[in-house]
């Protein structure tokens, strides 16, 4: 393991790992503990109890952050005719069919953060799971990005709609705004990540569903939330701020 450096330490030691903070203090101190001269994202880790080898355990959608990432969402269109000039007139980055496949497969090109598919494209998009898959950019019904409505995808993704979902170890990973945001506007973003997994449980989760909250900055310490403090608490925290 690298070995970390002073400044981090330093961040760390500042932190009591033994104690859940309430979601407004989690946000203080993280803004506090950042390190780099860029503005770090705030990301949040949401440890579930979900046994993710079952499929109808498996936890996935979309959400539209209330106040954004805090950066421009690069999208990319896989569609022909009526419908690509529909994704470049609602301002998709990358249009194209299979000119724009053949270039994520055979150049590995991936500099977007969305891609979106109309379903006749989906035979030629479907070869490229091997590159958008890992990635999680490969295109999905299930959150809207196989669709006819080009133009409603697109303006969503724009807009700061987010994919959720599960790794291998029922882990949720998410950026929630960044470190120079407003502490209501982080608390905002992370009281609407938390209740949607909170709406979005499985049916067939067994036990404690969610077990850990983390919080973080790209290069900063992490911080243990407390689970429980979800929108009531969160906005009396941020009314008597």
């Amino acid at each position: 393991m690298a070995k970390r450096g002073k400044t981090y330490a330093d961040a760390k030691d500042k932190v009591d790992r033994e104690r859940e903070y309430s979601p407004h203090e989690a946000v203080r101190l993280v803004k506090e503990l950042k390190r780099a001269k860029f503005d770090e994202s705030v990301e949040i880790h949401v440890r579930t109890g979900l046994n993710v080898r079952h499929a109808d355990e498996q936890l996935r959608g979309t959400i539209a952050l209330p106040y954004g990432l805090g950066k421009d969402v690069t999208v990319a269109v896989f569609a022909k005719g009526d419908k690509a000039r529909e994704a470049e007139e609602a301002g998709a980055d990358f249009v194209g069919a299979e000119d724009l496949a053949e270039r994520v497969q055979n150049e590995g090109f991936t500099d977007f953060d969305v891609a979106i598919a109309t379903p006749d494209m989906m035979p030629i998009v479907g070869r490229l799971g091997r590159i958008l898959g890992p990635q999680g950019k490969m295109p999905n019904p299930k959150v809207g990005t196989v669709t006819m409505d080009v133009r409603k995808a697109v303006e969503e993704s724009k807009a700061g709609k987010v994919e959720y979902r599960t790794d291998r170890t029922a882990i949720v990973h998410m950026t929630i705004g960044k470190t120079s945001f407003d502490d209501d506007k982080l608390l905002g973003n992370y009281q609407a990540v938390v209740e949607e997994l909170i709406r979005a449980k499985p049916s067939a989760a067994k036990g404690k569903y969610i077990r850990t909250i983390v919080m973080a900055s790209t290069q900063g310490p992490g911080i243990k939330v407390d689970p429980s403090r979800t929108r009531d608490l969160v906005e009396a925290e941020s009314a008597a701020a």
